[in-house]
């Protein structure tokens, strides 16, 4: 598959955002690695989750803000992405499996690089995983839920809104590991610089 400028330019922007999430978000659950459900928790309340980090009382500043860059231009580099991607029926050229004529099931074509589960995949991360990461990561904030408390209701309570990114952010994370293993065993070097220059990888396809 050969990769538009667009898609090449948003790949790079979403990858170096979701690495500033990664990092900075480990650096949040270092300060406090406690997950709770409801509307408040300290140390002081019971934790429904205490997860295997050292205890580091703070606020954790620089990865505060460090997120909450990283999120917007994920944000807004994934709106680029969509918006071009159904503008241009990238989505449906390049990702909808395509549906023989004569056996009809989903199928993908030999000439492609990505299968069936990929596609799905991939689908299935861009159009609903990421956008319920925001959604949980905007009930968390308390100067977005003072205009929209019902975002925060909706979850549970802000805690509750936490605990369930977290485990969408997990999700995420093991959908980047799974993505660059892929990338790896079809050949590491061909495949980055087919997404740095434009110029086409070679067809392979992965289970």
């Amino acid at each position: 598959m050969r990769h538009s400028l667009l898609v090449r330019i948003t790949h790079w922007l979403t990858a170096l955002s979701v690495a500033g999430l990664l990092v900075s978000g480990v650096a949040i659950l270092i300060a406090h690695p406690r997950l709770y459900w409801g509307e408040t928790g300290s140390l002081e309340t019971t934790s429904l989750i205490d997860l295997p980090l050292t205890l580091t009382l703070g606020h954790s500043g620089w990865g505060r803000y460090l997120h909450f860059l990283s999120a917007w231009l994920c944000v807004l580099t994934g709106l680029i992405y969509v918006l071009s991607g159904l503008v241009t029926k990238h989505f449906r050229r390049d990702l909808l499996p395509a549906r023989s004529p004569l056996a009809g099931p989903l199928l993908s074509s030999p000439a492609d690089s990505y299968n069936v589960v990929q596609r799905v995949t991939y689908l299935c991360v861009v159009f609903l995983l990421f956008p319920f990461i925001v959604v949980t990561g905007l009930a968390m904030s308390p100067a977005v839920t003072s205009v929209t408390p019902w975002l925060a209701t909706m979850f549970g309570g802000h805690q509750s809104a936490r605990t369930i990114h977290f485990f969408a952010a997990s999700a995420v994370t093991l959908f980047v590991i799974g993505h660059v293993t892929m990338v790896a065993a079809a050949g590491f070097a061909v495949r980055v610089m087919a997404m740095i220059t434009g110029g086409r990888a070679a067809a392979q396809e992965h289970v």
